[in-house]
């Protein structure tokens, strides 16, 4: 007889450890936990941004305050028409509302940024130019002169 193993003995493979999975998965869940971005409002209109030929991208898209200028979503038309409506945060609101809108802004800022707060106008490419217009003076009136339109670079 052998001392050392005879031709019965196999050789098993061992079993997989699942100690370190538990840290992947961790791992996984904290990089999408952090570089996912939560949308801050819902949008109630929609906007079909208009093409421009000239378009450069925001460097703090903190600094912005959102003005949307649309028609209301397929869910909410029962309730607000098909009219060109204006949106702010997550309200329907009129163009009386937006210096209420502007000052809250300038609020939530701190004091060094509210010289560079912009207002960026998300109008849908049909809306009437009038709306436009009215916003536009309510924004010169509250002294928010900064003001951008937001649109799509075009094919060419």
């Amino acid at each position: 007889m052998s001392k050392f193993g005879g031709s019965n003995n196999k050789k098993e493979v061992p079993a997989m450890t699942s100690s370190s999975l538990s840290d992947i998965v961790f791992m996984l869940l904290f990089f999408f936990m952090v570089t996912t971005q939560m949308r801050e409002t819902e949008n109630k209109v929609m906007v079909k941004i208009p093409e421009a030929s000239e378009v450069v991208k925001l460097e703090r898209k903190d600094l912005n305050s959102y003005i949307n200028i649309g028609t209301p979503i397929k869910s909410l038309q029962a309730q607000y028409g098909t009219d060109a409506r204006i949106q702010l945060n997550d309200s329907f609101k009129t163009t009386d509302d937006i210096r209420d809108f502007i000052a809250a802004e300038r609020d939530s800022k701190s004091e060094a940024d509210r010289q560079f707060m912009t207002v960026s106008i998300r109008a849908d490419q049909d809306v009437r130019m009038g709306i436009i217009t009215d916003v536009k003076q309510e924004l010169r009136r509250c002294s928010a002169l900064k003001i951008m339109y937001s649109a799509r670079k075009g094919a060419n």
